[in-house]
């Protein structure tokens, strides 16, 4: 009888430690990820000493990308920094002003660029952007006598830096 004792106790034994061994490796599966996908970030200590690049948190870099949209009939083209590269799918923003374009009407097109940087580069950059746009109209069948570059009064745009960099096509009245 003392046999099966000794064999219940090795079972138990073996079956405690197989469980105590799988919660471990669980454990540490759970915790690298958790780790890494930034949950668990402790604040680094306070120190009078100049933080080194370790102690800097992490920085975040978010890719701009041009995009359009159209906005109670003006259609807004925006720029990634520095670029003049038109939005992709942009020709199904400009539905509207193609079918206005081919009842007589015509277009003018401004250039806006951000506060930040050389202003004239800016606004070179701001009339490349514009005449990109133009560019695309044309391509698209639209007439250049139709197409009227403006530049805007104001061409540093007001809101954000991304929705500073725009163009804005609007269609004219007859």
């Amino acid at each position: 009888m003392s046999s099966s004792q000794d064999n219940d106790s090795q079972q138990r034994f073996a079956l405690g430690f197989l469980t105590a061994l799988i919660l471990l490796v669980v454990g540490t599966v759970v915790g690298t990820v958790v780790y890494q996908r930034g949950i668990h970030h402790p604040a680094p200590a306070a120190s009078a000493e100049a933080p080194d690049a370790s102690d800097q948190a992490p920085v975040a870099v978010i890719e701009e990308v041009a995009s359009v949209r159209v906005d109670n009939g003006v259609v807004k083209f925006f720029f990634a920094t520095n670029s003049a590269q038109v939005a992709e799918g942009a020709q199904q923003a400009l539905v509207e002003v193609l079918q206005g374009l081919g009842a007589g009407r015509k277009v003018a097109i401004s250039g806006f660029h951000d506060a930040s940087g050389d202003a004239e580069q800016n606004a070179a950059l701001a009339k490349q952007r514009a005449e990109a746009v133009r560019d695309l109209l044309t391509g698209l069948g639209a007439h250049a006598e139709a197409l009227e570059l403006r530049k805007p009064e104001v061409s540093t745009g007001s809101g954000t830096e991304v929705e500073a960099r725009r163009v804005e096509v609007i269609l004219l009245p007859n």
